[in-house]
């Protein structure tokens, strides 16, 4: 029977039968190492360039993951001018395949400098780019297929978003009746980097105003506010603005109703704004509300339909 083994983030294996080894690549780096006169492959799949691995994740890590296949393969035969190797993967893509940084280009010279260290040739290499891959290694012949992953719609839009954001800070309309909660909210926003306050509204009809005049990324919304209140706003916002939206409110509690139907109307989050310990400094603000600001600019969000 063959072996088929697919590769998870931060794995590696050796196959001394034949099978097939796969994996999914967006940012990550797949070294693939094949001796042609004995026809033993290996493969890992590697996140990050470097760093200082435990045992448990040495895989995670271009450095240390190579270095141990190579020294996996050499256990079967030591003689390293039998092996050769090929590179995969390393693309700038965005969303659940990586993150539009320059981690892949790291990871590509990575894998190339630590191979070149063990003087084992690269005969092929398929990196860089803009798009994913799948790669299915034949661990009878050390022949390799790679399938691109097209981007999606949403991906194509994401990663204009995160371009557009990469060049200037991220803008964020903060939208509470309490000029006090907008002060401690603005100064959390201010704080942080890449971060920065576009406007303050007091209620939906000013948010509204503001959010066509200033096109913010990211909206912090309360919930009990005069005239309209923010889940209705929220959901008029989901059916013909779309924004990210962190809701931030005193009756938004964990697995509760309103924050069940916050997360239906189209909240990307919600902050529970007693949580927060808002008048008890700022430690709590910047742990719990800042991320949550910073995840929501990274969302891309859809018009919805709603029955009602």
């Amino acid at each position: 029977m063959e072996e088929r083994v697919f590769l998870l983030p931060g794995e590696y294996h050796v196959s001394r039968r034949p099978g097939e080894i796969a994996t999914l690549l967006g940012s990550c780096v797949a070294v693939c190492l094949w001796n042609p006169l004995m026809k033993f492959s290996a493969m890992n799949h590697f996140l990050l360039p470097d760093g200082t691995p435990s045992n448990e994740d040495k895989g995670r890590y271009g450095q240390t993951a190579t270095e141990t296949i190579i020294w996996l393969m050499q256990k079967l035969d030591p003689n390293l001018k039998n092996l050769q190797a090929k590179i995969f993967g390393g693309g700038m893509v965005v969303g659940h395949l990586g993150s539009a940084t320059s981690i892949g280009s790291r990871n590509i010279e990575v894998a190339r400098s630590v191979l070149a260290s063990y003087k084992i040739p690269i005969v092929a290499e398929d990196v860089a780019g803009t798009q994913g891959r799948r790669i299915y290694m034949d661990t009878s012949t050390g022949s390799v297929r790679v399938r691109k992953i097209e981007k999606t719609e949403e991906t194509n839009e994401l990663a204009r978003k995160r371009a557009a954001i990469a060049s200037r800070d991220t803008r964020v309309l903060i939208v509470d009746d309490s000029p006090l909660v907008r002060k401690i909210l603005r100064k959390a926003v201010e704080s942080s980097n890449g971060l920065e306050v576009c406007g303050e509204a007091e209620d939906a009809f000013e948010a509204r105003d503001m959010i066509l005049s200033l096109d913010p990324d990211v909206i912090s919304l309360d919930i009990i506010m005069p005239k309209l209140d923010g889940l209705k706003f929220l959901k008029k916002l989901s059916q013909y603005f779309p924004k990210p939206v962190v809701i931030c409110s005193t009756i938004a509690k964990d697995n509760s109703d309103i924050y069940k139907r916050a997360i239906e109307y189209g909240a990307v989050d919600v902050v529970d704004k007693d949580a927060l310990a808002l008048y008890q400094g700022m430690d709590v603000v910047m742990r719990e509300y800042i991320p949550k600001i910073r995840k929501a600019s990274g969302k891309v969000v859809r018009k919805k339909i709603f029955d009602k």
